[in-house]
């Protein structure tokens, strides 16, 4: 019974230790000191995915991760890289799901593909249906 309960507070516990102890990153919740750098920033931090949130852009999020993003990205505005170019670099590092605007590749054009057909194949059969109908 004693180490049920022993086992039952540390399995409590658990979420309290996985917090890092670590301060935020330097640009993680400070603006760049641009205003036309902080607005290139603010615009390609809400097209980016946070992947831990998934349903969060890094702009908007929490996460520890969402602040190192964050830092990433307003330090290399900083240096003078342009957005496409960052946004590029993480996808290369993190995959497409990163980003909110994903790709057209080999992969994955049948999903953008897809509603077009179905949207032709919609319109063909009503077109069958109405002109079968007034004959």
């Amino acid at each position: 019974m004693k180490r049920a309960v022993i086992l039952a507070a540390l399995l409590a516990a658990a979420p309290l230790l996985a917090d890092s102890n670590m301060p935020a990153a330097a640009y993680a919740n400070v603006q760049l000191e641009d205003p036309a750098q902080e607005a290139k920033a603010e615009t390609l931090m809400e097209s980016l995915r946070c992947l831990q949130c998934q349903g969060q852009s890094i702009a908007d999020s929490d996460a520890q991760i969402a602040g190192d993003l964050r830092n990433q990205v307003r330090l290399r505005i900083k240096a003078g890289e342009e957005p496409e170019a960052i946004r590029a670099w993480l996808i290369d590092k993190y995959g497409d799901y990163v980003s909110y605007a994903p790709r057209v590749t080999g992969l994955t054009w049948p999903l953008f593909a897809a509603p077009l057909a179905l949207i032709a194949l919609a319109a063909l059969l009503l077109r069958r249906r109405f002109t079968r109908s007034a004959a």
